[in-house]
Formats: C-alpha cells, structure tokens, sequence
C-alpha cells in the first residue's frame, strides 16, 4: 500500500522558555504561549527568501543560556538600604535576571541583542512599589539623592522605552499597583492602579454586574495588539490607540482624569468630561513616557459591553486606490464609525489570505474569476458594534460604499479568523528569528493626502533591499487621514545590519509626510527625531515641562521623547521640511 511522505516542518518552539534564560526575557507574551507558521505561510517563506527545508534544521542563537549581568551597581549600600528599609527587603532585588528583564521591552534590536548574550542597558536595582505612598517616598529620595527613576508596566514597549540608559532603579508597578479603586457606574467611569493589565481589566469591566455590582457589563474599548502582556498604565503614558480606535478613540479620548507622582510634588487632575479652564494638564501627562513623572492611578470612560450587536464584514477590492478611496468616504461619511476597520494594499493581502486559510478556498476562485488579480487585489476586514440600529445602520452603509468602489463581498470569515489570532500572530516573531528571519513593524500616523505618497515612499526603500516582504495596513481611521502600518520581513541576523536599515525606515517615513508615530509611542528609539520632526518651538514647550516636573532629569532619561540629547545624537531625516 503507497503511503504519501509526509511534508517536513520546522521543528517550532513548542517549550516555555527555561526560568533565568534570555530567551525568558525576549520571548512575546505568555511563556507557554505559541503560533507558527502554517504550511502555506512556510512555503511563501522559502520561497521569498531563496530558502530551503535544509535551512530550517538548525536553530541559530536560540537565548537559552542563563543571563549573566556584570555590570557594577552604581548604587550604594546605604542607599540599597534605604530602599529595603522604605518599601521592604522582599521587593528589592538586584539579581541578575531582574536587572536584565525589566530593563528590557520587546523591540526586535533587543531581542537580538539578547539572543548574542548583550544586554544593553540595564537596571541597577528593581523595585517593587506596594502603593503611591511607596512611589512617592521613592521619587522624593531618588531626587535627592539624583538617582534615575524608570517605570515597568507590561513590559511589550517597542521603542525602547524601558530601557535603563543611565542605571538607576526601576518600578515594576504591576506585582501591586494592579488594583479597581472606584467605580462610578453613574458617570461611566472606573479608577484603577496603573499596573492593571489588560486582559484582567477587560474581564472585570465585562463581569461588572458580578464583580462590580453593576447594572450591566462594559467593556474598556482600548485593544492594542500587546493586550495580553500591556498594562493600563502603559497605554496611557505611551498614548496608545487599540485594534477599535476608530470607534472608541485613543487613550487621549479615553482618559478623565489622572494621579502621577513627580519630583516637583504630586498631581491630580480634575475629574470633569470638560472644562475651559485653560490647556488640560491631563493632556499633557498623556504620551508622557515617564519623563515627567510616575502614574499612579487613572480615571477612564466604560463603554457599554454589546457583542450581541456586532456585524462582521470583509470585501476584496481590485486595488489599493479603490480601497483606499472606500476607505476615506466611509470615515467622511458622518453615519457613524464601525469598531474595526482594516485595509491591506496587495502584498499584505496576499499573505493574510494565506494566513486566514482563504486561498486555495472556493472564495478564492471565485475571486480569481471576477478578477480580482493577486498582487493587485486588497482585503478590507472590519465589524460594527454599539446599539443595535446603530450597528445596524454603520454596516449598511460600509457596505453599500465598499460595493460602490468595486468591493466584493467574502463574508464575515476572514474577520473571525483574524479575531482568532489577532494577538496570537506575534508569537511567530520566535519561529522566524530561530532561523534568522526578521520580522518587524514601524508605524506613521498621516492625512489623506499624503497616504500613497507615505506607502509608495516607505515600500521603495524597504523593497530595495533584496528578498524582502514589506506588508502595509491601515487599521486606525479618522475624517481628517489614517495611519500606514509597515510590517518587514527578511533574511537578517546581523544586528548592525538590521539598525541601519531600520533607521532608515524611520528616515524615509518622515521624509514622505508621515508622523514619527502613531500608537507605538516615542520612546529611546525614535527620539533622536524628534527636534527635526516637531521643530525647536514645540520641543522648547516640553524641555519646558520636563524642567518644571523633574529639575534634576530623573525621570526616564537618556532619550525619552529626544527631551535631553545632546545635539550629535539628534537625527534629521534627509529631504524632511517643517
């Protein structure tokens, strides 16, 4: 009897890495938490990057070894004990894995710095805050004592944000601070600690008839793709926007009010929906990156919990400009917003039919048939919440416009498929880097008019290196523009190779009319920007700030936000123009 040979695969990390490793510290989200490649995802691989079965037998630079940190303490001993006496010996720890951990984020750089045994920067002592009152006693001392204060929420910054460029301490604000303080079901608001995480935080709100005492359940409305491992706090002081912005707006919509500790004494904003009384210092405080100070609790809007109203939908268009085109009369079209909205130009689109199991489906014959041409075609996915009518209504009208710019309709399947695995897919960055394939994303906020000229610009460059897949989204929509979501795929394990190319990226997306970012934050990384990119009078304002909250530049320094770099480490973007 012929027995077919069976298709070799990978042989994908299936085993939580070991306690202590590197791999422990840049592994993405839950430890035991895996997605690879499927077989045509695989395929497309090998294909794009002149690769074979034989170049996926052996692993590279894997991050099993146990992390070593040498790197001297530039604290004292008195000082240590100082610590140990204020918020207890049990939640100060100068080991060499918590130095090394929480002074890590989840860019790709780290991770391949990690996976080479280099740490970077790091921590000279992790503390674990019970409270503000432990926050407080520890900024107060910290800046007498000019000790550099950093934060550590979920740990998932891609921009360098955690890391620790001049020694210091670190507050992990999750081990406590992670606490519902109020919940006013009146006025639609709920306080909580900043190290809440996400899923903890989406579960109360949803259970809040149960947990809560409430009349029904509600949702928090902010889902960034990190939810899993990203905290309240994180999303606040980072300002974020979730996967459902365009429905529920970023954290600057959401945000009522907000505590934060800084050197300069403690702040807490007023609790109204609005006033005139001048520029909000809450507003302010959003996006600040800690370099003003710690938050130590926040007040945000609920929103009612409505699965049951939600209307799935997914069009293939017959090219990017009709897809954007639909796009932007959808979001111009003041009938409502639906909850999610996504656009993929051709190259992205061609790999989320595979990896949503559409090609090779009657769908894609049928598209194939009406000639929607791949490496032409574009995927738009989305769906509808909110009140029934409401609902009701914002999908009628999507779909009347998408149909109106040559949209055909695949049903609400690919969106349940993306929902799958929407923060299940940057699992796969482990698979790939094992085998010395890089995957990583840049993000630019812009205005309609600029868009093709952004994409267009940002492609060029990042196709011009060889063998390289460069996928593009629009996921966050407004009246006024979008946002373009770059995603690089490529054959690279060499870690000056890759910083060279990806600040060239960075360089191209300023120089094509695109915001430095638009959800991701700032952070060490693209800081160096910043003077080129917001001008000397803008930056003035918040050198202003920064000398106001934190005189002696304790907070979050070297690089955050470009508030204290010196002039030869500012980077302008050739052909940029204010």
């Amino acid at each position: 009897m012929f027995t077919s040979k069976k298709s070799f695969e990978p042989q994908w990390s299936e085993e939580p890495p070991r306690e202590g490793t590197y791999r422990a510290v840049f592994k993405w989200g839950a430890p035991d938490g895996f997605k690879h490649p499927n077989h045509r995802l695989y395929a497309m691989l090998k294909e794009k990057f002149n690769m074979t079965d034989d170049d996926f037998r052996e692993k590279r630079k894997t991050g099993d070894e146990p992390v070593v940190c040498d790197a001297p303490v530039r604290i004292s001993q008195d000082q240590v004990g100082w610590f140990k006496n204020t918020i207890g010996a049990e939640n100060v720890h100068a080991d060499d894995f918590s130095r090394v951990k929480y002074a890590s984020g989840k860019t790709l750089e780290e991770a391949m710095m990690l996976r080479n045994g280099i740490n970077g920067d790091t921590a000279d002592l992790v503390l674990h805050p019970r409270d503000k009152e432990d926050v407080k006693a520890i900024v107060d001392y910290c800046n007498t004592e000019k000790i550099p204060v950093y934060v550590y929420g979920g740990g998932s910054s891609v921009n360098f944000g955690v890391r620790c460029v001049k020694g210091g301490v670190v507050l992990v604000m999750g081990t406590y601070m992670n606490r519902i303080l109020e919940f006013n079901e009146t006025n639609g608001t709920i306080t909580v600690e900043p190290g809440m995480m996400g899923p903890e935080y989406e579960q109360i709100l949803n259970d809040a008839p149960e947990r809560l005492g409430a009349k029904r359940s509600y949702t928090c409305g902010h889902f960034p793709q990190s939810f899993e491992y990203s905290s309240v706090g994180g999303w606040i002081v980072t300002l974020g926007s979730g996967q459902q912005s365009s429905y529920y707006g970023d954290m600057k919509d959401i945000v009522v009010s907000q505590e934060y500790v800084t050197p300069a004494g403690t702040i807490r904003t007023l609790n109204y929906p609005s006033t005139a009384t001048g520029p909000k210092v809450s507003d302010i405080m959003i996006g600040s990156e800690g370099a003003y100070g710690v938050l130590v609790s926040a007040t945000l809007k609920i929103f009612r919990y409505t699965p049951g109203t939600r209307k799935r939908f997914a069009f293939i268009f017959p090219s990017w400009e009709s897809t954007v085109d639909a796009a932007r009369e959808i979001f111009q079209g003041e009938f409502g917003t639906p909850s999610v909205f996504r656009i993929s130009d051709p190259e992205e689109t061609d790999v989320a039919l595979k990896l949503y199991g559409v090609e090779g489906s009657p769908f894609d014959k049928i598209m194939d048939f009406k000639g929607y041409r791949p490496r032409e075609r574009c995927l738009c996915i989305g769906h509808t919440e909110g009140e029934r009518g409401y609902s009701k209504n914002v999908y009628a009208n999507v779909k009347r416009i998408c149909k109106q710019y040559g949209g055909m309709s695949l049903t609400g399947y690919p969106v349940k498929q993306w929902e799958h695995g929407r923060f299940a897919d940057p699992y796969m960055r482990e698979d790939l880097n094992d085998y010395g394939i890089m995957i990583d994303t840049l993000e630019s906020g812009v205005s309609w008019d600029a868009l093709h000229r952004l994409h267009q610009g940002v492609r060029e460059y990042i196709k011009a290196r060889p063998n390289t897949i460069c996928m593009t989204h629009a996921s966050h929509f407004y009246p006024q523009g979008t946002n373009l979501y770059f995603i690089f795929i490529g054959k690279m394990d060499e870690l000056d190779q890759f910083r060279i190319f990806h600040r060239g990226v960075i360089d191209r997306i300023v120089a094509h009319g695109g915001s430095l970012s638009h959800h991701h934050g700032v952070g060490k990384m693209i800081g160096p920007w910043m003077d080129a990119h917001l001008g000397k009078e803008q930056m003035g304002v918040l050198r202003a700030l920064k000398k106001h909250f934190d005189p002696n530049n304790i907070m979050n320094p070297g690089g955050s936000l470009g508030l204290d770099l010196a002039d030869w480490e500012k980077r302008k973007a050739p052909g940029h123009r204010r």
